[in-house]
């Protein structure tokens, strides 16, 4: 337990460090807690496939994952920080790291996508940036597949032209108070 707690010290001082250093790109002021990444995966089982985790930062949603049943060799994992891309490499040497921009995760290297689950800023990227992400996401997953995205916001973190451009529906979690700052976790698929 006591060195648990270390590992996510380390990890949280890693976390800090890289917001210090890259301010546009880690937006976040602490790791996504383990209360929300379970609910970004509560969804999520054997049964969903291969999932494509953007974001994948300090490995906590990676862990919910797997603890959901998903084989670590069924995650393709896209982080462009290296000091976070080197941690995750070492966490899950099985896993297929993508040390590639969001907007490839059409190229990530699985088959059978049933879920992306993200953590990214995806409301302070520009539309054009969320369209190649979230519309690469969709076009890579197998029908019925979903985008998962948490938001510290009040509205859906996709912005309107791409959810009408896509056709997606979704639903919301109840708000996850235990997540500094709180967060919602959005569920999206296309209609139909």
């Amino acid at each position: 337990m006591r060195e648990a707690k270390l590992g996510r010290d380390r990890h949280v001082g890693l976390f800090l460090r890289q917001m210090m250093r890259r301010p546009g790109r880690v937006v976040a002021l602490a790791p996504s807690s383990a209360h929300l990444a379970r609910a970004m995966v509560a969804g999520l089982g054997p049964g969903t496939g291969s999932v494509i985790e953007l974001g994948s930062g300090t490995g906590v949603i990676t862990r919910a994952i797997i603890a959901r049943g998903i084989p670590e060799e069924r995650i393709a994992m896209f982080e462009i920080d290296d000091a976070f891309a080197d941690l995750l490499a070492r966490q899950f040497p099985r896993a297929r790291l993508c040390r590639l921009s969001a907007e490839r995760c059409e190229e990530a290297p699985l088959e059978d996508v049933g879920a992306t689950v993200s953590g990214l800023p995806l409301l302070s990227m520009p539309t054009e940036v969320q369209r190649r992400i979230v519309g690469g996401a969709f076009r890579k997953m197998r029908p019925g597949g979903v985008f998962i995205q948490f938001t510290y916001g009040y509205r859906p973190p996709i912005d309107r032209p791409v959810r009408e451009e896509l056709g997606l529906v979704w639903s919301r979690s109840p708000k996850i108070w235990r997540n500094l700052p709180p967060a919602r976790v959005y569920t999206f698929r296309q209609a139909g």
